[in-house]
């Protein structure tokens, strides 16, 4: 199906239609994925909550259902730092084609001691990059199913303040958690752009983009009960950010408008209009950190010998 030609100014509050196309949030139970489903439920769309608690997808999926009527919605219950739990999602979909991918979900760990998965991988790295990378080998098939399918991976402000340190992608060295997570973040929008370098040099009609929310506060957010509750206290306490951060509602917007948009296409960076930190979504600049292709090839090099996977086998 081919995406809609659009006129005039991007309106986040009026999305354009998109019914008979599916999409996958990875996080869609929380924070910028929640909503990122919820604006995408509105389309008309079926939307797939990528969650690992199914109780929370439930909650999720039940807001989403009080405030868009009829939304279709289902739940893949995927473990992004399990590769088991992976390798086989693409079959638990039980789908023909898969129009969009959002790769959202993220663990942000605030306070050392640094951790590991069963498989002996760091956390962060292995949730926030390792698993959508591997994540993308597997939907392959689906996305080229589909005839215009897009990869739209999120990353984070925090990532433009570092670099990769492709001799430490794992924090081993020094650990520092803050850090260890925009470096996680860099490395997924990374991928993102370096996967959509590889589509195009394949003819495939696969898009992938990068976004990010900008500033994104939980004391902005507003409240979508069981997912999130945010009380009078919290709100007084965060008009003063309000100036220059933002909710985790308009946070998704970038993400949004990589899926829907027409205009929209691959290796591109989309973020908040404002500072890159709050307003609506606009493409911008590549950072400088995302424009250095050798450490990409690299870091993809990396990824592939530690998951066993390769993105781009399979994108058509």
């Amino acid at each position: 199906m081919s995406h809609p030609s659009r006129t005039g100014p991007w309106n986040v509050h009026r999305l354009p239609r998109a019914d008979g196309r599916t999409f996958l949030v990875t996080g869609g139970n929380a924070g910028i994925g929640y909503f990122t489903a919820e604006q995408l439920a509105t389309t008309g769309a079926t939307v797939v909550l990528g969650s690992r608690d199914q109780v929370k997808a439930e909650g999720a999926m039940a807001s989403i259902r009080s405030r868009v009527p009829g939304a279709r919605l289902g739940h893949l219950r995927i473990d992004l730092a399990d590769p088991a739990s992976v390798g086989t999602a693409a079959e638990r979909l039980c789908l023909d084609r898969l129009d969009a991918v959002v790769h959202n979900a993220g663990v942000a760990l605030d306070h050392p001691p640094r951790r590991e998965t069963e498989d002996g991988l760091e956390l962060m790295f292995a949730t926030n990059h390792l698993g959508h990378f591997a994540l993308t080998r597997w939907l392959a098939p689906l996305l080229s199913a589909a005839p215009a399918a897009r990869v739209v991976t999120v990353g984070s402000f925090a990532a433009k303040s570092e670099q990769l340190d492709l001799d430490d992608l794992q924090s081993v060295k020094d650990y520092r958690p803050k850090r260890a997570y925009a470096r996680s973040k860099l490395a997924q929008m990374c991928f993102g752009l370096e996967l959509d370098r590889r589509l195009r040099a394949t003819g495939s009609t696969v898009l992938s983009m990068v976004v990010h929310p900008g500033g994104a506060l939980d004391s902005l957010t507003p409240s979508r009960p069981p997912v999130h509750i945010r009380t009078a206290g919290g709100r007084l306490r965060g008009l003063p950010a309000g100036l220059v951060l933002q909710g985790k509602d308009a946070g998704a917007w970038p993400a949004v408008r990589a899926v829907l948009d027409p205009q929209a296409t691959g290796g591109e960076l989309w973020g908040p209009s404002c500072f890159g930190l709050r307003g609506r979504p606009r493409r911008e600049p590549r950072w400088d950190q995302l424009t250095r292709t050798a450490v990409a090839e690299q870091l993809w090099d990396a990824s592939c010998e530690l998951t066993g996977v390769d993105p781009g086998l399979g994108l058509t």
